[in-house]
């Protein structure tokens, strides 16, 4: 029947740094659907999120787990499978409630689920199936002959019915290991991918302002410099005329003041822009340092992109040799089901024969 949706809901997803275990490292970059959804054929409930192409959150709920609210629009829940912890963050408070609410609702049918799947287990379970030939044992009127050819034949039943219950214990288990291994090498590769783009974003956004913040102080230190020098010229005009005319004009005289108050205002409006222009060379020295952590960062990307690369392959590789397992364990379930019917067979041509 496949996977059946449950409930869905809009999040920030978060991991916990598996580094620190403090801080939280964001898994998408925009609030995504967290679903619940419900597999028939595993009789399993599971939270999965899919950011992209990429399964962000792919957890298997078991009845001891627990999603705790740790602020108004903020909840978590430990995951040991995938070794590491989810977080989630809401927009309002009610939808925080809501999860918590299904949250729980999921973890007790999950738990029902084990307890169900459990007593389904100890009724299938051959050991509780030796009691017949127990009683036959006890019966005085029975011919001691049967009951010797009747327990080896109990003894096979039984070894292979634990046999076909082992095998299918261990195909289950390839089947889980193979599934949380590739999906927990998916969310590494791909939070490591995400901290990487992240930090290039911030470092080119650093650069552009500084590099816009220089050309401004720079086009302002230039448009002040030629204005002091247009108002120099003027002023040395002014003073010549002043000479000329010996000091008898008083309007000239108070132009000339007004122009060197101006003058002496652009000189320090000069000082002060230079100032600022020691402080565009830090930041010239602090891009090239910056331009130097991105190269760095760069190198590092690539260096993840092949570690994803290997890590694709492996699990090409992984899912072809799970392919084979599967088809061996299937042809090994066969044999044993043909051994069944034929110790079943056997059985039931004993039983009538002890009934005789």
């Amino acid at each position: 029947m496949g996977e059946q949706p449950l409930f869905s809901a809009k999040a920030h997803v978060f991991q916990i740094d598996p580094a620190t275990k403090r801080n939280w490292l964001p898994a998408s970059k925009h609030a995504v659907s967290v679903s619940f959804f419900y597999d028939a054929n595993r009789n399993a409930y599971r939270i999965i999120s899919v950011g992209g192409t990429k399964a962000i959150i792919n957890s298997t709920i078991t009845p001891n787990m627990t999603f705790t609210k740790t602020s108004h629009k903020f909840g978590q829940w430990a995951d040991s499978r995938a070794n590491t912890v989810y977080g989630l963050g809401f927009s309002t408070e009610q939808q925080l409630q809501q999860f918590s609410d299904q949250f729980k609702e999921v973890r007790e049918a999950a738990r029902l689920a084990r307890e169900k799947s459990q007593e389904r287990f100890e009724l299938t379970n051959p050991a509780l199936n030796i009691a017949a030939p127990q009683e036959l044992s006890e019966d005085r009127h029975s011919p001691p002959p049967l009951l010797t050819v009747n327990g080896p034949c109990e003894d096979k039943l039984i070894r292979s019915r634990s046999a076909e219950v082992e095998l299918t214990t261990e195909k289950e288990s390839i089947k889980k290991m193979l599934s949380e291994g590739s999906v927990s090498c998916e969310l590494h590769m791909e939070a490591e991918l995400f901290t990487l783009q992240d930090s290039n974003a911030k470092l080119v956004s650093a650069l552009q302002e500084a590099e816009s913040s220089g050309q401004m102080w720079k086009k302002q230190l230039a448009e002040y410099q030629e204005e002091t020098d247009r108002l120099r010229e003027q002023v040395a005009e002014l003073e010549a005329q002043s000479v000329a005319s010996a000091g008898s004009d008083p309007e000239l005289s108070q132009s000339v003041e007004t122009l060197e108050d101006l003058l002496r205002t652009k000189d320090q409006e000069i000082q002060s822009l230079q100032c600022k222009k020691t402080d565009a060379s830090d930041l010239e020295q602090e891009k090239e340092e910056a331009m130097q952590r991105l190269q760095e960062l760069e190198q590092q990307n690539a260096v993840l992109e092949e570690r994803v690369k290997s890590a694709e392959t492996d699990l090409a590789a992984s899912q072809e040799e799970r392919q084979q397992t599967e088809g061996e364990v299937q042809q090994a379930i066969e044999v044993l089901d043909l051994k069944i019917l034929d110790l079943n067979s056997l059985r039931q041509s004993l039983s009538k024969l002890i009934d005789k």
